[in-house]
């Protein structure tokens, strides 16, 4: 998608700072880093979210996530890493591009986790929703 910002990353129309690539994904610092070490890796094909994303895409995408991981590993080694991605506009994805963020974490700080984004779990009972998927 030619005005997809990630794309124009992609073909080097824009400049960034590579972690990891290969030929089906890259890997590169966040701009607007949340900690030191940001990485944000994203497939080379356009793909908005993991709805329209094919198995290929998304077996690739994962797999230079664990590469990226290694790589920041090497470099920055941290203790642990919060590792996700925003689905959807509604859920705070910035950018139309599926793509994995993975934050370095380093014990003491401060950073929540999963459970910290968001606590509205509504009044309909597991068991109810669970009948919802059968």
């Amino acid at each position: 998608m030619e005005s997809c910002i990630f794309c124009k990353i992609i073909k080097k129309d824009i400049p960034h700072f590579s972690v990891y690539e290969d030929e089906y994904c890259l890997a590169f610092l966040d701009i607007y880093p949340r900690v030191k070490g940001h990485t944000v890796v994203i497939p080379k094909i356009h793909v908005e979210t993991i709805e329209g994303a094919d198995a290929q895409t998304i077996t690739t995408l994962f797999s230079g996530v664990q590469s990226a991981v290694q790589k920041v590993t090497e470099v920055l080694q941290p203790d642990a890493y919060s590792i996700g991605w925003n689905n959807g506009e509604e859920a705070g994805q910035a950018v139309p591009h599926i793509h994995v963020h993975i934050l370095p974490r380093w014990k003491g700080d401060g950073g929540g986790n999963m459970h910290t984004i968001i606590n509205k779990p509504g009044s309909t009972s597991v068991k109810e929703l669970a009948s919802l998927f059968t």
